[in-house]
């Protein structure tokens, strides 16, 4: 059979004629066949009664938009972004300080090294410097001079060497 022609295998198929099944079988499959499951009427989604139901949903619907229009048309003016506004409490004709010279300058004011342990027990070394920065603005004109000097820490690990 694996040297003839599918096709014609398949052309000999169709020319033959199912057998009819055993009376027996057919019996045992008709006893155990389930009974047809009852056919209810669908309800209807009209109610007959009520034939003016349908305007009114319509006119329920049409209210509500309206409501909602009714809403944002009184919101709208009212919205933080629609505000106008306010005036400035001080006005800036012009500004509190000119400079006409700044300086800036850092000093070193110290410089040492330390060294601590580790969690695991292993020494490191840090280079710690201690600097103070300093900013003047001077206004010639109105005869300002304005300092700020702040402390600054800078601390750097250094590796520790062990021969």
């Amino acid at each position: 059979m694996n040297d003839r022609d599918p096709e014609l295998f398949e052309a000999e198929l169709r020319k033959l004629a199912p057998a009819r099944p055993p009376a027996e079988l057919m019996s045992r499959l008709a006893a155990v066949r389930p009974a047809p499951a009852p056919v209810f009427p669908q309800p209807s989604t009209r109610n007959p009664q009520l034939p003016g139901l349908a305007l009114l949903r319509w006119l329920g619907l049409a209210a509500a938009g309206a409501a909602v229009a009714a809403a944002l048309l009184v919101w709208w003016p009212f919205r933080p972004e629609n505000r106008q506004p306010s005036r400035p409490l001080v006005p800036a004709a012009e500004p509190a300080l000119k400079a006409d010279d700044v300086e800036i300058d850092q000093q070193l004011v110290a410089a040492f090294d330390a060294v601590a342990r580790l969690p695991d027990g292993q020494p490191i070394r840090f280079r710690c410097r201690e600097w103070a920065d300093a900013v003047v603005l001077t206004d010639t004109a109105r005869g300002l001079v304005i300092e700020q000097r702040t402390p600054r820490l800078e601390v750097v690990p250094v590796s520790f060497e062990t021969y």
